[in-house]
């Protein structure tokens, strides 16, 4: 496999090479420091490296090999990502080093302890890269700050990974990891995701846990993963995530395709806006294949009303609101960003507090079409990814008013915490990628891995590589 090849083997493919020992775990390590120091100034996807320490963790991890060979208990198999270098997402605590968050309002101040789930990726073997930068305290779908500057797409370079999880998108899209962590408070995993041709699953609501924060977003945030395939996907779900009892693992998901599913289908959106052309043809050319693949795919959509809309805007201005004021110096935030956290502190407490209590209720009916259908299936994005810079000096409410046209069918699953992915649908073209997002049942990642495993089968999309990174 030569070195291209390997960068774009995907998590589960790098892990299974390290345990044959057909490579190493510095010679990973290397390849994508490699890659990072040659491609990143094009892309701006990380906003540190720990070179060293990572150098020395896949040292760590050769060791533990070497012991688990001679060893009677494999230890190696204990370890699903021994060896493999993965990335984290900067609102995400890693010991040592400051969550900036894509600000400098968070004054350098360098995180106690691992998160959870970085915990659990270490504890998996996966040696931590890097750092991957967001927006200004992660709320827009794409990812440009003051501070830390333009990330970019490297399908196109004038052209957004999304956000807010874009750098972390840029980064595993280009090859400069197998995959890396994201959090998804409004779609901000699926977004980046359709932006650059990945998978972006966004689990279930307390699937993957938040410690240590405590219901981010007032509760719509949830963590999750982008990867290159499927079976990437469900590989750091198995590392991460609290499973059922008595659930077999997600990577058994991607295994086998699904049995014929009922699924509903819609380009229908809370806010109305209409679905532009390159997007609407990927749309209708996955309901297309589903039919073929034996599946029933019924015209159906559930109640998105706008009062859902309302629900996410309260709870996440509120939410970005309450990130500020935990800042130690909030007055070096953007001023686009101080007046988001303006607007989310003038909304009186009854509001905010009456938006969480109608989340059941809005859950309970949105999902009253999936009791006789097993997913719906809608477009990720209204439009392509937008181009760099489009809202460059623009003010809060004509930013939020102009991004909600661009992705008006993610938020809403983040009021009723169930999960939703982002699944490649080809390209338009000039080389953009298009998506569709299948939403599941609640606590049903298992049947959205599945299906995406067989269009993903059926239409494989891994092997295409942007031009910049070969």
């Amino acid at each position: 496999m030569d070195a291209i090849d390997l960068a774009f083997a995907g998590l589960a493919r790098q892990a299974a090479l390290v345990r044959a020992g057909e490579v190493s775990s510095r010679e990973l390590v290397e390849l994508h420091l490699e890659r990072i120091e040659r491609l990143d100034p094009q892309l701006n996807a990380l906003r540190v490296v720990f070179a060293e320490r990572a150098l020395a963790e896949a040292e760590q991890a050769a060791a533990r090999r070497a012991a688990a060979r001679n060893s009677a208990a494999n230890a190696a198999a204990e370890r699903p990502l021994l060896g493999v270098p993965v990335l984290i997402k900067d609102d995400v605590d890693v010991a040592g080093e400051r969550t900036a968050k894509g600000s400098d309002a968070d004054g350098g101040r360098p995180a106690q302890h691992d998160a959870e789930v970085v915990r659990r990726l270490r504890s998996a073997g996966a040696i931590v890269l890097g750092k991957t930068h967001t927006p200004e305290l992660m709320q827009w779908p794409f990812t440009e700050s003051a501070t830390w500057g333009v990330t970019r797409n490297p399908w196109d370079l004038e052209r957004t990974p999304g956000g807010s999880s874009g750098g972390s998108a840029a980064a595993v899209a280009a090859g400069l990891a197998a995959a890396a962590l994201a959090t998804d408070g409004a779609g901000s995993i699926r977004i980046p995701a359709a932006c650059c041709g990945l998978v972006g699953l966004k689990p279930q609501r307390g699937r993957v846990p938040e410690a240590p924060k405590h219901e981010p977003w007032q509760d719509l945030s949830t963590t999750g993963v982008v990867t290159r395939t499927v079976a990437d996907t469900a590989l750091w779900l198995d590392v991460t995530a609290d499973k059922d009892p008595g659930a077999p693992p997600f990577l058994t998901a991607t295994s086998a395709p699904p049995r014929k599913l009922r699924i509903a289908f819609t380009t229908k959106n809370p806010l109305f806006v209409p679905v532009q052309a390159e997007q609407r043809q990927a749309f209708d050319a996955t309901v297309a294949l589903l039919r073929d693949l034996g599946h029933e795919l019924v015209p159906a959509a559930p109640a998105l009303d706008p009062a859902l809309s309302a629900q996410v805007v309260i709870r996440y201005l509120r939410g970005i609101a309450d990130d500020a004021a935990a800042l130690p110096q909030p007055e070096r935030l953007e001023p686009r960003t101080q007046q988001m956290a303006k607007l989310g502190r003038m909304l009186p407490e009854g509001v905010v507090a009456r938006a969480r209590r109608s989340e059941a209720a809005a859950t309970v009916r949105i999902n009253r079409l999936l009791a006789d259908h097993d997913l719906l299936l809608t477009p990720a994005l209204a439009r392509v990814p937008l181009p760099v810079g489009r809202y460059d000096g623009r003010g809060a409410l004509f930013t939020l008013n102009g991004v909600s046209r661009f992705t008006p069918f993610t938020p809403g699953w983040n009021v009723t915490g169930q999960p939703a992915i982002a699944i490649p649908a080809g390209f338009t073209d000039t080389g953009l990628p298009l998506s569709v997002q299948a939403v599941g049942r609640v606590r049903d990642e298992a049947t959205l891995l599945a299906l995406a495993a067989q269009l993903e089968a059926a239409r494989p999309w891994s092997a295409r590589r942007p031009t910049l990174a070969v």
